[in-house]
């Protein structure tokens, strides 16, 4: 027979780790307000939303940091949100991500993407078990090749994990203007399944060769650099919205910025970081409403040129 003190043990164990498991999904409620807008992935149809998450520089915190990313995560996806884009590269940022999507018990709502950054076979293996520590998870969404580094062989291995089930989709990344010729001549050869690059209304070059490669090869896009790595905030400090920002249902430079991204045809998702609350609510409403016209990006990309 159970003695009461063993009983006693059994329960207060039992009162520990229901304390310790993560509040699940259903109990974060859904934010009232326009949808954000969703973009099929090519190579399988799959529709994501189009305003997803960074997490260089915002997720690379210490202790005292990771409080407000609680409230950062918790916005994201009660605002319908789902996609986030990390690396190995970004110091602990795959740590403070995994802890939090583990505490709040996020991960099944979360679409996650993270890279290989390494040098060869054994040292990709290697990081690829490391990150599916560090993320606590068991599969990735998106694995994608960390700008170009070793890319053919990285690449093969990550096609390797997809067909055993382990990653989904394949890409290839980058951020930097002179390396677009070279991974549009990538992408139109090996067809991945994504693509990363960096576009901006105040660096718009990626629209003449890379997204229309990706276009044209069912390669979906996704975004890096929508902010110009902060920098565009500093231009337009006091300055006014464009007198149509109104009627394309713009409040911001942020959903400014963010919707001149998604408004081009080749876009699939943007994927600005923050580290704060309130801008993560104001990102997510640049993925809601009209884009912008054909003639409102071209005025954007001038006035920033």
């Amino acid at each position: 027979m159970t003695s009461r003190r063993t009983f006693l043990a059994a329960a207060a164990v039992a009162a520990t780790a229901a304390a310790l498991r993560p509040l699940p999904a259903f109990a974060l409620t859904p934010v009232a307000g326009p949808a954000l807008l969703r973009r099929a992935i090519p190579s399988t149809g799959e529709r994501i939303p189009v305003i997803g998450m960074g997490t260089s520089g915002s997720f690379e915190a210490d202790a005292a940091g990771r409080e407000p990313l609680k409230e950062v995560l918790r916005r994201f996806v009660a605002g319908g949100a789902s996609v986030i884009d990390t690396s190995p590269n970004y110091s602990n940022a795959e740590d403070v991500l995994g802890d939090l999507m583990a505490e709040l018990g996020l991960r099944d709502q979360i679409w996650l993407a993270t890279k290989l950054a390494a040098d060869d076979r054994a040292a990709g293996e290697a990081q690829f078990a490391d990150s599916l520590r560090r993320l606590r998870t068991d599969r990735f969404e998106l694995l994608a090749v960390h700008n170009l580094r070793d890319w053919k062989t990285q690449l093969a291995y990550a096609r390797e994990l997809k067909a055993q089930g382990k990653v989904k989709y394949v890409g290839l990344t980058h951020f930097r203007d002179d390396q677009h010729e070279a991974l549009a001549d990538i992408v139109a050869a090996e067809k991945p399944d994504f693509v990363q690059i960096n576009y901006s209304v105040s660096a718009p070059n990626a629209a003449r060769r890379v997204l229309p490669v990706a276009r044209d090869t069912g390669t979906a896009v996704m975004i890096n650099r929508a902010f110009d790595d902060g920098r565009l905030f500093a231009r337009v400090a006091g300055k006014a919205l464009p007198g149509w920002a109104a009627e394309a249902g713009v409040t911001s430079w942020a959903q400014m910025f963010l919707k001149f991204a998604i408004s081009h045809e080749a876009v699939t998702v943007v994927i600005p970081a923050t580290g704060k609350p309130d801008r993560q609510s104001d990102n997510l409403r640049g993925g809601t409403g009209s884009l912008l016209s054909a003639a409102q990006q071209a005025e954007l990309v001038a006035m920033f040129a």
